[in-house]
């Protein structure tokens, strides 16, 4: 069940960061104020449901200002019974280039939890992690790690596909990007494949449609087991994320939207 709440947010970029300057990046799209809500899927039930919200205020990290942006999950219904879940993803972003000053998560999955707080350095290419510990709450060793530049954090990931310009690719154009989460960097191409008009909850929405390569795994099948549609207008917000997994289809669709700083592109149903 955890996996099916990771791909509503890290399956659109685990843990993004620029790996060209040839990235075509677009004006401004994110602002404060605005909220994403989404339904979470297996095959054809509704397992769970998760929102994205960045502050009405800005805040101010390692003398940044920074969108706060957080992202929360759970289950509902019957997949309670399986498993209950209850997880919470933030992130301090600079407002400039959206790369992550801090970061933090808060799990409730079944009996078990997880509380991390991370903190960057860009000038070093250093993540400073800890976790706390699960009986007394307070944060253990710190941990240091390698990072790759201008690194983002899974929920900074989800931002930074809606400020790449996607109306400079062609068909199969490729987007190449890197990213670092636990303890580890990862690379990442993904494949850009034109325009394609998804249906939701709320009505038809135009789309950009992208398929990340996947590398081999026992979670998902073929290196195309991914695809994302982002909105193909000036919020390109994340519509709808599907993975063809070895248990079946899962993902997530968007449901409602408020504070866009432009009206949603939605056709009639």
């Amino acid at each position: 069940m955890r996996l099916i709440l990771i791909i509503a947010v890290g399956t659109l970029g685990i843990v993004f960061t620029q790996e060209s300057e040839s990235i075509p990046l677009r004006t401004k799209s994110v602002f404060t104020g605005e909220r994403l809500d989404y339904r979470m899927y297996l095959w054809n039930f509704t397992v769970g449901k998760g929102s994205t919200e960045v502050d009405k205020e800005l805040h101010y990290k390692n003398n940044h200002a920074c969108y706060k942006v957080e992202a929360q999950m759970q289950t509902l219904g019957m997949a309670t019974w399986i498993s209950k879940v209850d997880d919470h993803w933030g992130a301090y972003l600079d407002t400039s280039e959206l790369v992550t000053h801090e970061s933090f998560r808060k799990q409730r999955e079944g009996p078990s939890s997880l509380d991390e707080l991370i903190v960057y350095d860009h000038a070093k290419d250093k993540a400073y992690v800890q976790i706390a510990d699960q009986k007394t709450g307070k944060f253990g060793n710190l941990k240091v790690y390698t990072t790759p530049d201008k690194v983002r954090d899974v929920v900074s990931g989800f931002m930074f596909l809606r400020i790449v310009d996607f109306s400079k690719y062609k068909l199969k154009d490729t987007l190449t990007v890197s990213g670092f989460f636990e303890d580890k960097a990862y690379h990442f191409k993904i494949i850009y494949y034109g325009l394609e008009t998804i249906e939701t909850d709320i009505g038809k929405i135009p789309c950009h449609k992208l398929v990340p390569i996947m590398p081999d795994n026992q979670l998902f099948r073929g290196e195309n087991s991914i695809t994302a549609w982002l909105s193909a207008d000036e919020n390109q917000v994340p519509v709808k994320v599907d993975a063809k997994m070895f248990v079946g289809h899962a993902g997530t669709v968007v449901t409602g939207f408020r504070g866009l700083h432009k009206q949603l592109k939605v056709l009639p149903k």
